[in-house]
């Protein structure tokens, strides 16, 4: 539905993105992961037609973005991150000015509009004035009309930033009613929109696509590469962490500062080859030292750890292994300026 290949965006001499490539299947809903700065909202952009790139292609539902700009646009819903809203207009007036441009025809102009302010849970609020409205709800409102004409394709940036958990909620249980039958890009960086809410990841960092896949598999091969352990010990662990250090298995032992154990423990972190257990030979080294074992847990790679190890490194570094089916490699829309281009 969505095929990025090649995508970049230069302004001048800087690279906002580089050869970005990525697709999105019919029904899916990718996250689009970055630090803020990364290159998230000029894609998005240019996946809108509100930018246009400066090499590369994007297509969406067949058309190319750049050849076929209307065509696409008929066939998107797009969310900036400041949602383009008419504040002194009623949820329900403004939707059916969005149903007007975007080329409803009149005979299904209100049942649209009806059916987009039920799916966003906005009917009690059809007759308020938008600028009444909590910023939860204006976002929905924002989702609405990006979902009134029906797109097969819709692009979401950063949706949930600003709003209170109970209003993430919300919008997140939104956004996955939205899978199946549309395909969704959620741009963001916040990880729990990405695990709790998107199919498959793509994460970019300073402009490059550095790793695509489901999270949970993201979070296997980042685990694959060793194991981890902290044990919490009795005393002075600096004798048994040369100890455990030469253990057949064992990797790193470092001694890791914790301010809540008493000053009686120590914390000790162990990292160990892919494959290995050694658990069983910490714990007997432990106590053969002569030292309490208090606790003993496996440590396993979150999401937070893929991100943030991709994220910290510098962009000539080799990927991490990608999907079969990816390869390695406005933010403020007018809709008036839409109008006047439909």
């Amino acid at each position: 539905m969505i095929e990025v290949e090649h995508l970049s965006k230069i302004y001048g001499a800087t690279p906002a993105i580089q050869d970005v490539t990525f697709d999105v299947e019919p029904g899916e809903i990718l996250g689009f992961l970055g630090p803020n700065g990364a290159g998230k909202t000029t894609t998005m952009r240019v996946l809108a037609g509100y930018l246009p790139a400066t090499s590369g292609t994007a297509r969406i539902a067949g058309y190319d973005v750049h050849e076929y700009s209307m065509a696409v646009r008929q066939r998107i819903g797009y969310l900036p991150e400041t949602p383009p809203l008419y504040p002194e207009m009623t949820v329900e007036s403004f939707l059916h000015f969005v149903a007007r441009i975007k080329g409803i025809s009149s005979g299904d102009r209100a049942n649209k509009v009806t059916s987009a302010m039920a799916r966003c849970n906005l009917s009690e609020k059809r007759q308020v004035l938008i600028r009444k409205l909590s910023k939860g709800f204006r976002q929905r409102v924002g989702i609405a009309q990006a979902i009134v004409h029906d797109p097969p394709a819709i692009i979401l940036d950063e949706p949930t930033v600003g709003l209170d958990p109970r209003q993430i909620i919300d919008v997140r249980n939104l956004i996955k009613s939205l899978a199946g039958e549309h395909t969704v890009i959620l741009s963001t960086h916040i990880l729990p929109e990405v695990s709790m809410t998107c199919n498959r990841v793509a994460i970019i960092n300073r402009g490059k696509i550095v790793a695509t896949n489901s999270p949970e598999n993201l979070m296997a091969q980042f685990f694959s590469r060793g194991s981890g352990y902290e044990l919490e010990v009795d005393g002075d662990a600096t004798e048994l962490q040369k100890l455990l250090q030469v253990l057949p298995g064992v990797c790193l032992v470092e001694l890791v500062p914790s301010p809540d154990l008493p000053v009686s423990r120590s914390l000790l972190r162990v990292i160990s080859a892919p494959g290995s257990e050694p658990g069983r030979d910490l714990v007997a080294v432990t106590v053969g030292a002569g030292l309490g074992l208090h606790e003993m847990r496996r440590t396993r790679a979150t999401l937070e750890d893929v991100f943030l190890e991709l994220t910290t490194q510098e962009t000539n570094v080799a990927p991490l292994a990608q999907d079969e089916r990816s390869s390695a490699s406005l933010e403020n829309e007018d809709l008036e300026l839409q109008s006047e281009e439909e």
